[in-house]
């Protein structure tokens, strides 16, 4: 489905708009002076309406058959519902437009609200209709379509409206040749996801767990939908703690220029520095100098503070590598320029104002100012993110930017974006700049997450215990009795990292989440452990019906998809709501929504495996008897969507398990 059919479409919906508003003028008799003309104006009204109607019908026919992409049937039925509710009530200017699955089955598959809400607006303008009448008049404009195959209205005017089974057959079709595929992008969009963010010097601990893992499910959503994504890591890698770590390093290894110092712990090398910097006055001076030399870019300052980068950097990597992280790292030392530039812009406009020898800029609406330069002259975190906005909207030409961050830091970014706004960066109707910000883990005592000591909790340390703890589930299940070593490893390892994944995307990232091991490799309920058992039974199936992947591959092309059962037809509309689903998170950056619809399609495909036989056998001999084509193809198309939905949330499903 190319750029070439999607401007068609564009240009065809003009028209449409165009001819429509023609017609409209025609019906006016204000217009129609009674002339010779009259016949030819209503000939050409003919004509009008029948080209009208090719338009619509092709279009429709165009978008139904998008290439390869999978039909959002939501947007589908609002596209066909809106153009019904606008050529009900032309008196209203942007009519509501509701149309959601139908909560219960027995109702309808979805749902279209908006009735009631036109009936309110109708009476604001002195118009009293029922939504009844609203409702009827919307069924009586629906134009010709594919999906639909009855509605009925319901209540005080809830329109309620059944798929067509062919229909939803032929959609389950296309999914099984062509897989998962996106809806068509009409522009390929840049977007900045920014991420992690841990501090050199310092460990990663639980609260950089939710950044990356949020961060790098976000970034992968993006990059399904034909995004081109940059995912960046803005480490805390400058300021005042590096001349306190560079004058201990001077001390402790001398020979650091010529010689690797051995720092094996950094975050101990950090304590010892931070001690003597709070205790020796001598030792504070002397790291303060070492700040000022290294901000001049003294070559032995830089190879010093390079050596201290690059500890924490090989640290950082084996925690992405676990889990599976790609970022590119662009730490506050790379904005280091770019500052001076930002202060000069801001005092060019005079929007800068001195404040007992700090310079602030105060924006409006906002409660607190941004300290862009202090009174030591230096720069600051406000100066950093400005320079950071501005450099990913002009250099990498951002149309879409997010920030992951805990939600502790939501005013700061407030008030970034705002002053961006304000001295002319962008325009957030043309550019979408989010702070996606998340709640704090607990630990089961419901307090913050800690260890026993009371310290932070090492995200290492974190990562080996989930490994410990998913190879004696394992065990308990006798797993290692029926896999080879490689195999029981790559199981460990899918568990272990997809349930400490999965119980942070699970909840709703804004509200804070209480970390528990026990929960998230438990088997039952909404967790990773249970889906990637469902899935690895799912792809089994298959296997023991010995139906190797050409059979299936032949079988998409030429067996229907037969949903006249009540479990296969739940199952089948389950699946086509996948692109539904991504749409919604595009919009609200809540990936809790993928989780809790891959755990409703796995419920859901339960209730259809223990209701439809798939395969029979011979109870005596165990051997295949029959194999129900079109229910293999069912299971098949729950496991492609269950298989891109664990690479949005960058879990590793194992074949066998």
């Amino acid at each position: 489905y190319s750029l070439k059919s999607t401007k068609e479409l564009l240009f065809q919906e003009r028209e449409i708009r165009n001819l429509s508003a023609e017609i409209e003028s025609l019906k006016n008799p204000q217009n129609l002076n009674p002339s010779p003309r009259l016949d030819e104006l209503r000939e050409e009204n003919t004509r009008l309406k029948y080209r009208l109607n090719i338009l619509k019908r092709s279009l429709q026919e165009e978008k139904t058959h998008c290439g390869k992409s999978t039909m959002n049937i939501n947007q589908q039925l609002q596209e066909i519902f809106g153009e019904a509710i606008r050529t009900s009530c032309p008196e209203l200017e942007n009519p509501p437009l509701a149309v959601t699955p139908n909560q219960q089955p027995k109702f309808g598959d979805y749902q279209c609200n908006s009735a009631m809400a036109m009936a309110q607006m109708l009476k604001a303008k002195g118009l009293k209709v029922s939504p009844r009448e609203i409702a009827e008049k919307i069924i009586q404009n629906l134009p010709d379509n594919e999906l639909v195959q009855k509605t009925e209205i319901a209540g005080p005017g809830f329109i309620n409206i059944h798929l067509k089974k062919t229909f939803v057959s032929k959609l389950l079709s296309h999914l099984l040749i062509n897989g998962a595929q996106p809806p068509p992008l009409a522009a390929r969009k840049k977007v900045v996801v920014d991420f992690s963010s841990p501090n050199i010097a310092k460990e990663m601990h639980v609260g950089h767990l939710r950044s990356t893992i949020i961060g790098e499910s976000m970034s992968r959503l993006f990059e399904f939908l034909g995004y081109d994504v940059l995912r960046l890591n803005h480490v805390g890698d400058w300021g005042t703690q590096f001349g306190m770590l560079i004058a201990h390093l001077q001390d402790k290894f001398p020979d650091y220029l010529t010689v690797s110092p051995p720092i094996s712990d950094l975050q101990a090398f950090y304590k010892e520095s931070k001690k003597r910097f709070d205790e020796d006055e001598d030792f504070k001076k002397r790291a303060y100098q070492c700040v000022v030399r290294l901000q001049s870019k003294e070559p032995d300052f830089i190879k010093g503070w390079n050596l201290i980068c690059d500890v924490s950097r090989r640290e950082f990597q084996k925690v992405y590598d676990c889990l599976d992280i790609k970022l590119i790292e662009r730490g506050e030392s790379y904005y280091q320029e770019l500052m001076t530039e930002v202060v000069k812009e801001f005092d060019g406009k005079g929007l800068t104002q001195m404040d007992e020898g700090r310079k602030l800029v105060f924006v409006p609406g906002q409660s607190i100012p941004l300290t862009i330069v202090k009174s030591d002259g230096g720069y600051t975190y406000d100066t950093s993110d400005l320079a950071a906005i501005r450099q990913r909207l002009f250099e990498e030409k951002a149309d879409i930017i997010i920030y992951v961050t805990d939600s502790g830091q939501a005013t700061h970014f407030q008030v970034v974006f705002a002053a961006a706004q304000m001295i002319g960066w962008y325009d957030p109707q043309v550019t979408r700049v989010e702070h996606a910000g998340f709640g704090v883990v607990l630990g089961e005592d419901k307090k913050k997450f800690k260890t026993r000591s009371g310290d932070t909790v090492r995200l290492m340390d974190l990562l080996e215990e989930g490994l410990k703890r998913s190879m004696d589930k394992l065990k308990e299940k006798e797993r290692d009795k029926a896999l080879t070593p490689e195999e029981l490893v790559k199981a460990q390892r899918a568990v272990a990292f997809g349930c400490i994944k999965y119980a942070d995307l699970s909840h709703n990232r804004i509200n804070d989440y209480i970390f528990s091991f026990d929960k998230m490799l438990d088997d039952r309920g909404n967790t990773a452990a249970y889906l990637l058992y469902a899935f690895t039974r799912i792809r089994s199936i298959a296997r023991l019906a010995n139906i190797d992947e050409a059979m299936l591959k032949k079988a998409a092309e030429t067996t229907e998809v037969i949903l006249d059962h009540e479990k296969e037809w739940k199952l089948g509309k389950c699946i086509l709501r996948f692109p539904e689903i991504l749409q919604k998170i595009l919009d609200d950056l809540l990936l809790h929504t993928l989780c809790d619809y891959l755990y409703e399609l796995a419920t859901t495909f339960t209730e259809f495996y223990d209701s439809c036989y798939c395969v029979e056998k011979d109870r005596q001999t165990g051997e295949v008897i029959k194999v129900n084509m079109w229910r293999m193809l069912l299971c098949e198309a729950t496991a492609i969507i269950m298989a891109k939905g664990f690479e949005i949330l960058g879990i590793n499903p194992v074949q066998r398990m």
